[in-house]
This record gives structure tokens, sequence and C-alpha cells, in this order.
């Protein structure tokens, strides 16, 4: 019998060849550049994103899938032989995508059995779950445990970021419980953090180059890791964060990821983002 299915959505930023060797479906959202519309990953790419976002004047906006987009992928999953579904999705705090999956997951429910997880995280802190899934299922746990362990996993998954452009997080509505500092948030380098499925301040530094020192510090001063990720959204000093993160020796590879039209069209460019997950 085939394996239990991993899906998630295209806010993971997932390299496309560890989706491919892992057998993740990715269900992508769609991306907006005034009456432009995309479908992320399939109509535009990382790359193209990025260009367009530096050589325009125009903000992107994002659109969650419609339920209709998960309930095609559960339901191959059921013509595959197999067993059942974990979905996990971007944070229900920014979008409606876990939403969407939960419409579809009840409209499948003779079919195929689906869990959905909010990860209550974003890029590759959800990537990283995802990850952790494809590796239990390879293990053999049922879905039921398997869904348990992912939940218990969200709360040892840690996601920090600097912010290339607090205007992108301003106008997209994404700041979480910060919106009435932004005046004072202009003069100084935050450190984000995701916090209860949203986006707050962790610290506030005077430079970039000391924000960058205390994003990777969060991973060198959290112990032993199971997992580490670095995501970069068209950051010219990328580099600066992966250095001091050369000696953090997490349990499986460092991912290196490109930022992608999701969580880039709230971020802008020269935003890094450090996932981790604490071993136990």
């Amino acid at each position: 019998m085939p394996p239990i299915k991993v899906v998630t959505d295209s806010a993971c930023d997932l390299p496309a060849e560890k989706v491919e060797k892992s057998d993740i479906r990715v269900i992508p959202l769609t991306i907006r550049f005034g009456e432009d519309e995309f479908v992320d990953r399939e109509e535009l790419s990382t790359k193209e994103f990025w260009d367009r976002v530096i050589t325009g004047s125009v903000i992107p906006e994002t659109a969650a899938p419609a339920p209709g987009a998960f309930q095609r992928a559960f339901l191959d999953a059921a013509d595959e032989g197999r067993p059942g579904v974990l979905c996990v999705t971007l944070s229900s705090g920014l979008s409606a995508t876990y939403q969407a999956a939960c419409t579809a997951a009840e409209s499948v429910a003779d079919r195929i059995p689906v869990k959905v997880v909010d990860s209550l995280s974003i890029t590759m802190g959800q990537g990283l779950l995802a990850l952790s899934a494809v590796d239990q299922v390879a293990e053999g746990k049922a879905l039921d445990d398997l869904a348990a362990s992912i939940e218990e996993l969200k709360s040892r998954t840690h996601v920090y970021g600097v912010i290339g452009d607090l205007d992108f997080l301003r106008r997209g509505g994404r700041i979480g419980g910060v919106a009435h500092l932004m005046g004072s948030l202009l003069s100084i380098k935050p450190v984000i953090e995701m916090r209860g499925g949203v986006v707050e301040v962790e610290s506030k530094q005077r430079t970039r180059q000391r924000s960058l020192q205390y994003l990777a510090g969060k991973a060198l001063d959290s112990g032993p890791l199971e997992r580490l990720a670095v995501a970069n959204g068209a950051a010219s000093d990328i580099s600066e964060v992966l250095d001091i993160l050369r000696d953090v020796h997490p349990e499986h590879e460092l991912e290196l990821a490109d930022l992608g039209p999701v969580i880039g069209s709230h971020s802008g460019p020269g935003t890094i983002g450090v996932c981790f997950q604490i071993s136990r």
C-alpha cells in the first residue's frame, strides 16, 4: 500500500528538488500585482517574483487557495490508494489557507481520512514541519499519531526574521500586534518572530548588521537542533548569516531556501529568515 500523503501549500518555501524527493504535494497560493494574477511557482517563479518586486512599484498581494485545490489533492491521494493525508498549512493567523484545507478535508471524508495541521508558522518553519512528517511517514507512523506528533513539534519550531522593508508588512496588514509601533520601528532594524501564529517584534536593533547577528544567534543559543533552515529573500548579505551559523550542526542537513512570493509579498526584498526545530 502506498504511504500516507503529505500535503502543504506554497508558503512553505521548500525547494522544488526537496518537494520532488520527499513526495510532498504543494498547493499554490495566488499572487497579484495590481490586475495581474499568477499561480505561485506555476505561472510565476521565485526569481520572476523578485525581479518584479525590485524593478516595479506595486506591492504584491496574496490570496489563499480555494478549497477545491486541496480537495483535488486529497482525492488524488485516495485514487492512489493512500491510507490518509496529513496536510500542513500556512498559519491561520495570516491566511484563510487553513480554513480552505479544513473545508476540503470535510468534503472528502467519505473517500479518505485527512488531518489538517495549522502550522502557526511561515516559510521554512512550515516547510520543516512537512519534512518531519515525511520522515515519520517513512517510519510507519499511523495518521492520528502522525498528526499528534506534528502538533507537538509546532511548539519546538521557531521562525525569526529580519525584514528588508517594513512598509511591506504595514501595507500588507501582516504585522500582528505591533502595528502601533510602526513609527518608532522606522528608525530601527527589528528582528521579527512568529508567535502564536502572527508576526511580532522580538528584538529592536540599531543596525542591519546587529540584527543579522542577533537573528543567527537565536539558532546558536537554542541548544541542539533537529532541523535548521535559512530563507533568503533576495538579500545581498545572506552570507553573513550563513557564516555565523557554520558551527551549528543540526541532526539533519541545513536547508537553504529562497523566500518565495507568498511570504515575500509581505516582507519585501532583503528579508532573511532563520527557521529551526529544537531537539527534545
